[in-house]
């Protein structure tokens, strides 16, 4: 396959792959982007810790704490950094929960979701400039509730949450 960057961002970059596929001539626009942590957390009172996000062009929405991996960082690494920077705790452990493509058909992004454990409170958050978010505090069984209302539509959050309970048979 033949790769065509058309366009470079700070999130993502844009290429035109074009070659052949048991041989039938194929093209497709692809995003790439670097893959991305998040994470399900509990607070002191099993609380599950979730962030209100605003989200353009969707506006504020109520998902884990997650981010983009940085150049050459460990899944596990951006998970520990990103609960810290978004939601001010400290864990000690992640397990891995699941990976999964949000959007394969034409998105290289991978999204590792783990479970954290041992959480410890530390002083302030450590926001880049550009996020605008409150932690929000919930319990597990609400936040099912509203996954199946449909008032909570982020992806990594569903899968991430559904996948617990699957597991742990809530």
């Amino acid at each position: 396959m033949k790769k065509k960057k058309i366009y470079e961002g700070k999130i993502f970059n844009l290429s035109i792959h074009s070659g052949k596929i048991e041989g039938r001539k194929v093209k497709r626009e692809i995003i790439e982007h670097p893959g991305a942590s998040s994470m399900i957390a509990f607070d002191e009172n099993d609380k599950l810790i979730l962030v209100k996000q605003h989200r353009f062009p969707h506006g504020f929405v109520l998902e884990i704490p997650a981010g983009t991996l940085e150049k050459n960082e460990k899944p596990i690494d951006c998970a520990f950094r990103e609960l810290e920077e978004e939601t001010g705790y400290r864990a000690r452990k992640m397990t891995s929960l699941i990976t999964y493509y949000p959007s394969i058909g034409y998105n290289s992004e991978k999204i590792y979701c783990f479970v954290a454990s041992g959480l410890k409170k530390v002083p302030g958050l450590k926001l880049d400039d550009d996020e605008i978010l409150s932690v929000v505090k919930i319990d597990i069984k609400k936040v099912i509730s509203m996954i199946k209302k449909g008032e909570i539509q982020d992806s990594k959050t569903i899968c991430a949450i559904m996948t617990y309970v699957a597991k742990k048979k809530l």
